[in-house]
């Protein structure tokens, strides 16, 4: 957990304190990527560390990743510019990649399944209390000590998670296997390679380029290239990164798309709702923070609790029934009435939360019982890439969706950022603020058609019953 909290912990702390960052090193036209590079790191790793942990066990890649993680931040905390914080970023993405996948697998290691749902419960509270601490945490240490301090504190808890790690973790004996394990290292590079292009075309395509500029066509391009160049290389390979039974196999294949669908809707919430409870319902940034943090309350408890569901009626139709209930939830935001109150927004995310928790959980949970030790590390991995891939479409094309729904309504090319920044400095109408309200209403539309898409996907994909092991 304390492993886990390094990575939850990094992805909102930083958010806060970009002001004093940008104030101190410059860079403000490409300060995004402190977040794209972090979380392209993070996900084109994760399929890497998936398998390097099946091959070589847990404990050498939590104890590398932990390491990597660390260093990053030490490296961070000394940058001299936003070109090389940046870079340090990346560094500690590729040590949160094996943090966040490897943790995972060991809850299904270490744990039998029917204690998998309460260790489970509690590493997704880790992910709650980060997303409600991060912001404030970063908030306090970049006000009152200095931004930099929000890598150093890394270091402390790292080494304390690291040292119980080395002390306690004891993985099982396995079988040696007649021939030394060979790292498929050309298909780790040419993943590395085909991700990062791709997702940098998603990430900055409409935002520091248009789509249909000659950034976004090469990359694009490049991307689909090197998907070819992935395909050859790990069809040859004996022990391929990303093995194609990952997407022969009915029930990894279900799980795999419809938390690649929970990753897409997610965006709305994550990512346009605090935009819209300052510009639509004129609340702070601490007062918005709140209606979007609520989720996270719920989520955990619902994730917990739905062991007794999934007992009862399986992993599919428990997924399936948090997904109808997330869909619904999703498709009810338009309705709210305009400007509306706080607690309207709050009271969904709530809802939604719960829903969410009744769907991952048991797909988590239900999708590494189908797999043996050898596995488990290359599945874990593989639906959370996918899940990551959602949320990097999802912000890309809800992006788009809410950029033209605002062109739409006021006549001209106008974007989500500078009608923000107008009505920040009290020039904009209250015509706008019906733009922005109708913009993200359009970006919940498409969430709830994710939702339903996840849905479908589990009713004629994944099997009624999943094939568990037995312990």
């Amino acid at each position: 957990m304390l492993a886990m909290a390094l990575a939850a912990l990094d992805s909102t702390v930083v958010s806060t304190a970009v002001p004093q960052i940008v104030g101190d090193l410059g860079g403000f036209s490409y300060f995004s990527w402190l977040f794209s590079g972090y979380l392209l790191a993070v996900t084109v790793s994760l399929p890497v560390y998936g398998k390097l942990s099946d091959t070589f066990g847990r404990k050498p890649v939590l104890v590398a990743g932990a390491a990597v993680f660390l260093l990053g931040s030490l490296l961070c905390a000394v940058a001299w510019n936003m070109g090389a914080l940046i870079a340090f970023r990346i560094v500690q993405g590729l040590g949160g990649g094996a943090l966040q996948g490897t943790v995972q697998t060991l809850a299904a290691d270490l744990y039998p399944l029917k204690e998998r749902p309460k260790i489970q419960s509690k590493l997704s509270t880790v992910w709650a209390v980060s997303a409600v601490a991060g912001p404030g945490v970063g908030g306090l240490l970049a006000a009152y000590a200095d931004w930099r301090w929000i890598f150093l504190v890394n270091l402390p808890v790292g080494a304390v998670a690291l040292w119980l790690i080395v002390r306690h973790l004891h993985e099982p004996e396995r079988e040696t296997p007649a021939t030394r394990a060979r790292v498929d290292w050309a298909g780790a590079l040419a993943v590395f390679a085909c991700g990062g292009v791709l997702l940098t075309a998603l990430v900055q395509g409409g935002v520091a380029w248009a789509w249909l500029s000659a950034p976004s066509i090469a990359l694009l391009a490049t991307g689909l290239a090197l998907v070819a160049v992935v395909v050859l290389v790990e069809r040859r390979a004996a022990e391929p990164i990303i093995p194609g039974w990952v997407w022969r196999r009915r029930t990894i294949a279900a799980v795999n798309l419809a938390l690649g669908a929970l990753g897409l809707l997610m965006v709305a919430p994550t990512v346009f709702l605090p935009t819209y409870a300052q510009s639509v319902l004129g609340l702070g940034p601490m007062a918005a923070g709140f209606v979007l943090s609520v989720w996270t309350l719920s989520w955990p408890v619902s994730a917990a609790f739905s062991q007794h569901v999934y007992r009862r009626i399986g992993f599919r139709d428990t997924a399936m029934l948090g997904m109808a209930a997330a869909a619904v939830i999703l498709f009810a935001f338009p309705f709210l009435p305009y400007p509306g109150q706080a607690w309207q927004p709050a009271l969904l995310m709530l809802l939604l939360g719960g829903a969410l928790g009744l769907f991952q959980l048991p797909l988590i949970v239900g999708v590494q019982s189908t797999v043996g030790w050898s596995e488990r590390g290359t599945t874990t991995a593989s639906v959370l890439f996918c899940r990551q891939t959602g949320q990097t479409l999802g912000a890309a094309a809800f992006g788009a969706i809410a950029n033209g729904v605002l062109a739409a309504r006021l006549g001209g090319a106008s974007d989500l950022d500078s009608v923000t920044r107008a009505l920040d400095s009290g020039t904009a109408s209250e015509a706008t603020r019906h733009a922005i309200a109708d913009a993200v209403h359009a970006v919940y539309l498409g969430a709830s058609c994710a939702a339903a898409s996840a849905f479908l996907v589990l009713l004629f994909l994944a099997p009624r019953r999943f094939p568990v092991i037995g312990d």
